[in-house]
């Protein structure tokens, strides 16, 4: 006699009939491990389709394979560089080993998630502030290669870890935004100084240039009073040369 039944996690009731036996079924992206008066059968978990359990002696565990995605809680981080910044993530890890899994941990999935929060603390803990904004790749892979092969042992495999926020406390963000502003006028003060010696030194060149020919002064009136006819203003000041004067003066 053959009983068909589909995903229970607890052991089938014992049948009067020895020879009988019972037939599971899992899917595409579900495993089982058997445990046989309480050792595994195989090195090898079932499925995916049917499979069959022997009654009485036969118990087995159903893992799933596929990907699973948790967020790690907001931590309370010390920096290197003594700053205390609260910082949370996101972990993407499956089964590869349904055996190990199942033989090598109580709760696979809790333990990752624990696992996850203090990782984090430990390898935020040797990173500055600036490093903490700045290279947050860099953080995630190194996060990766440490859950990876923490994790290795359970069956486990790591495929991606994110930093999703760094909350930086009030006062702290006060005194970047001063730092920046601050430095923001430095540069705009530099760049001024530089404008003013490169405009004085053209304007010595120029100068020499213009003493050495006296027509170029009076074409360089004649074009400062165009530019100023374009704007259409009622006052013009003309600039009289000192050698006209002088010969009145005589």
């Amino acid at each position: 006699m053959f009983r068909l039944a589909v995903g229970p996690h607890v052991p089938p009731l014992c049948n009067s009939d020895p020879s009988a036996h019972n037939i599971y079924i899992v899917k595409e992206y579900e495993r089982a491990v058997i445990f046989r008066l309480g050792r595994i059968t195989d090195r090898n978990a079932k499925g995916p389709g049917l499979f069959f359990v022997l009654p009485c002696t036969d118990t087995f565990v159903k893992v799933d394979l596929r990907t699973v995605s948790f967020d790690i809680p907001p931590q309370e981080i010390l920096t290197r560089d003594s700053v205390t910044v609260s910082v949370d993530g996101v972990v993407y890890f499956r089964i590869h080993c349904p055996i190990s899994s199942v033989a090598n941990v109580s709760n696979a999935h809790s333990s990752t998630r624990l696992l996850a929060q203090t990782t984090l603390r430990n390898v935020l803990g040797t990173k500055n502030l600036a490093e903490l904004l700045s290279d947050r790749e860099g953080i995630s892979h190194s996060m990766q290669e440490s859950l990876d092969v923490a994790t290795n042992p359970w069956g486990i495999k790591v495929e991606r870890v994110e930093i999703k926020d760094v909350k930086l406390p009030q006062q702290l963000q006060r005194a970047m935004a001063a730092e920046a502003e601050a430095s923001r006028e430095a540069r705009a003060k530099i760049i001024s100084a530089e404008g003013e010696m490169n405009a004085s030194r053209a304007l010595k060149e120029a100068s020499l240039i213009i003493s050495e020919s006296p027509s170029a002064l009076q074409l360089r009136y004649l074009q400062t009073l165009n530019n100023i006819a374009a704007e259409k203003n009622s006052t013009i000041i003309f600039p009289m040369p000192m050698d006209i004067l002088q010969n009145f003066m005589k």
